[in-house]
């Protein structure tokens, strides 16, 4: 078992564009978030690589960590992910290779094999629909790129050979665990909206892990949806705020929806199967989300939770933050 006492807590920022923001509002809020987090003694904030999506502004992933790094000091910025097949690894080591020259000790990479947007996306991107297939080869190829250990004769990454750069394999499938342990690399999984695998993909990790010389022993990280407030009541209005903005966005409704109507879609199937993604979601006042990751991480088995704060308003999404924080005792309360 890798849990002990409370889990590290870390964020994955969505870089969330709320309906009445634009994205320089979003890239600012991230600023202010990882300062929080960074205040509040956090482990790292990681940031994903989406496309086509107006409610998310993280696609260019690699320059918004080097936006964030350049208003922060200490705390560790990173991919939570980048997705693999839509780059060269080569692109990558140099992308993440500045970012360590720039920012030494302080940026991670986590990467998977999802394209990060749908398919019709994915030919605008010049994607070939088989290049998932080779990302095991992939991250072996820019690993070494990192490690100055270059696999392509007469190709080096500069700058990025010999930075080290610490890798992370992320997923949501039996795929990941299979190939981050094979590797000897951090594994975190996608529970926040997949969670349909975790606990057999982390029990596969552990039991197949083979020490590298990037890690001894296997590392373990699953995401949580987190909405803490100060009563539960407040709490569940904004979860209900979310679930409604969740559903009108992932089926796509062209315009602003009543409550009433959010309701009745997320009372179909399909909404229902959208809710059901957002299973692992830690919402009440702070000693219950306490109870909740700490549970979590128990019986996920897992050495970090990577916490995901949805709430509407940049307001609550920070005192989010900081209401956990408090509540295991995290350093910079008021």
């Amino acid at each position: 078992m890798a849990f002990t006492d409370d889990p590290a807590l870390s964020i994955l920022d969505l870089a969330i564009v709320g309906s009445d923001e634009t994205p320089a509002q979003a890239f600012a809020n991230s600023v202010a978030m990882a300062q929080r987090a960074e205040g509040r003694g956090y482990r790292r904030v990681w940031y994903a690589e989406h496309h086509n999506m107006s409610s998310i502004a993280s696609s260019a992933t690699s320059v918004l960590i080097a936006h964030v790094a350049a208003h922060t000091d200490t705390i560790r910025l990173g991919s939570g992910g980048v997705m693999l097949p839509n780059h060269s690894p080569l692109v990558i080591a140099e992308q993440f290779g500045t970012l360590a020259t720039l920012h030494p000790g302080r940026i991670d990479l986590g990467v998977g094999r999802a394209p990060g947007t749908d398919q019709m996306t994915m030919r605008a991107m010049r994607v070939d629909p088989m290049a998932s297939d080779r990302f095991p080869q992939d991250v072996q190829e820019l690993q070494a790129y990192l490690a100055g250990e270059s696999l392509v004769p007469g190709v080096e990454a500069v700058p990025g050979t010999g930075t080290d750069v610490p890798l992370y394999i992320l997923g949501s499938s039996l795929f990941g665990a299979q190939l981050a342990a094979k590797l000897g690399l951090p594994y975190g999984f996608a529970s926040h909206f997949a969670p349909g695998s975790l606990l057999a993909a982390i029990e596969l990790y552990r039991e197949r892990f083979e020490p590298s010389e990037y890690l001894c022993e296997p590392y373990a990280i699953a995401g949580v949806n987190v909405i803490a407030a100060d009563t539960d009541e407040e709490a569940e209005t904004q979860r209900r705020d979310v679930s409604r903005r969740r559903v009108a966005r992932f089926l796509r409704v062209p315009r602003e929806l009543t409550d009433e109507e959010a309701d009745e879609l997320l009372a179909s199937p399909q909404g229902q199967g959208i809710a059901q993604m957002t299973h692992y979601s830690a919402v009440g006042s702070p000693e219950l989300v306490k109870r909740y990751l700490e549970n979590f991480a128990k019986e996920a088995d897992v050495d970090e939770v990577i916490t995901v704060h949805p709430s509407r308003t940049m307001e609550q999404r920070l005192r989010s933050i900081d209401l956990t924080a408090d509540v295991f005792g995290y350093p910079g309360g008021v």
